[in-house]
């Protein structure tokens, strides 16, 4: 038995439109036995939307079968966060709503939080900025999400959180503390205990060298790069983080 850890943007879908061949390859893996999970780090929709979108494209979805940063996020700072902490969000509702399914306090004063959680923020502002960086200079620690620049779309891609990522390095001039997203091992152990498999039968497909591949790669899992999203041929040529196989899209999925 094979474990499959699918990213969606790029590798499933761009935007609204599926990748040709996506629903048949996902289907004849669970057809022969094999598990499949799908690991995004995109945290501006819930769990439960792209369940619901998967399922429309013609990809029968379960919630429980979907992960993403913002419950990654969610679970590590449930096991982290002591009594009478709370935390401050630089993000948008799904990642507010999935920390208050933890039960995690939220606080808007930058002063008193213990933690901070920074996400993609289609509404950051300079004010957003400022409440970041005063949280971070009064010793709170900064989670990000993820770490990805950019998003694809299928008209080219959009600042993702890893350009917020930047502001605040910028001001601090210090990196940030933890990443909790792909291509974090945190990510890695959720989705591949999810699997109930070992490390060695699980493939890592996903569009992106710095994030999906890295992960696999540093995780010991087979990483599998497809060339519908982010990087290229060219760009794994070039790269630190080599995949152990490159396929042209996910339709190629089912020969490994």
């Amino acid at each position: 038995m094979k474990g499959f850890i699918f990213d969606l943007d790029g590798t499933v879908y761009l935007g609204d439109r599926l990748i040709p061949g996506a629903a048949e390859a996902i289907q004849a893996l669970r057809e022969r036995g094999d598990k499949v999970v799908f690991l995004s780090n995109k945290p501006i929709a819930t769990r439960e939307s792209y369940a619901q979108k998967l399922t429309k494209m013609g990809i029968p979805t379960h919630i429980d079968d979907v992960l993403n940063s913002s419950m990654i996020v969610a679970r590590y700072l449930k096991q982290q966060i002591k009594p009478g902490e709370s935390v401050m969000v630089i993000g948008e509702e799904p990642i507010r709503e999935e920390l208050h399914s933890y039960g995690i306090t939220i606080s808007s004063d930058p002063r008193q939080v213990a933690y901070v959680v920074l996400s993609w923020d289609r509404q950051f502002t300079y004010d957003k900025l400022n409440d970041l960086y005063q949280a971070a200079i009064n010793g709170a620690l900064v989670i990000a999400s993820n770490p990805d620049r950019t998003c694809p779309l299928e008209d080219g891609q959009i600042p993702d959180t890893g350009a917020l990522i930047g502001a605040l390095e910028g001001a601090t001039g210090k990196p940030i503390e933890l990443v909790v997203g792909k291509p974090s091992p945190i990510a890695a152990e959720v989705a591949v205990q999810h699997l109930g498999l070992d490390y060695a039968d699980c493939y890592m497909v996903g569009d992106r060298l710095e994030t999906d591949i890295k992960m696999g790669n540093d995780t010991g899992m087979n990483s599998v790069l497809v060339l519908t999203g982010i990087s290229t041929r060219e760009m794994a040529e070039a790269s630190l983080y080599k995949p152990r196989y490159i396929i042209d899209s996910i339709k190629e999925i089912v020969q490994l």
